[in-house]
């Protein structure tokens, strides 16, 4: 079986603080340089050769990071009731990506990192 995948990525701080649990500084608020990276795979191509418009994902993950930029993550709607870990942050945005993305796909994934060294992924399938 042979699959494509096509990848993007942006860059964006927010600020967010942890909740439910004694974690120390994360507790408390603080602000990440949040890396969130999206890969898109399936298994054809459309008849120009693409598995999918590289310039609308672009665009769909732009308006997303433009939305989160700058925010406190446990002011917004979509965490009420969440603990705003990496975790869910990756989910909602998954789950956000899929319901842009029109084109035929098997999975999306989207990974986060809250630093140069931890991340979380979140991967639905179609």
């Amino acid at each position: 079986m042979h699959r494509y995948t096509l990848a993007v990525t942006r860059d964006f701080v927010a600020r967010h603080f942890l909740v439910g649990g004694d974690w120390g500084g994360e507790n408390e608020l603080h602000s990440h340089h949040y890396r969130v990276e999206v890969q898109l795979e399936g298994g054809n191509l459309d008849k120009h050769g693409y598995l999918v418009d590289i310039v609308a994902v672009e665009a769909h993950l732009q308006e997303l990071v433009a939305y989160y930029r700058d925010q406190t993550l446990n002011e917004l709607p979509e965490f009420a009731g969440l603990n705003p870990s990496i975790e869910h942050f990756a989910r909602l945005l998954c789950q956000e990506i899929l319901s842009r993305v029109t084109e035929p796909l098997d999975a999306v994934m989207v990974r986060i990192w809250e630093n140069d060294i931890a991340w979380a992924a979140y991967r639905e399938e179609r």
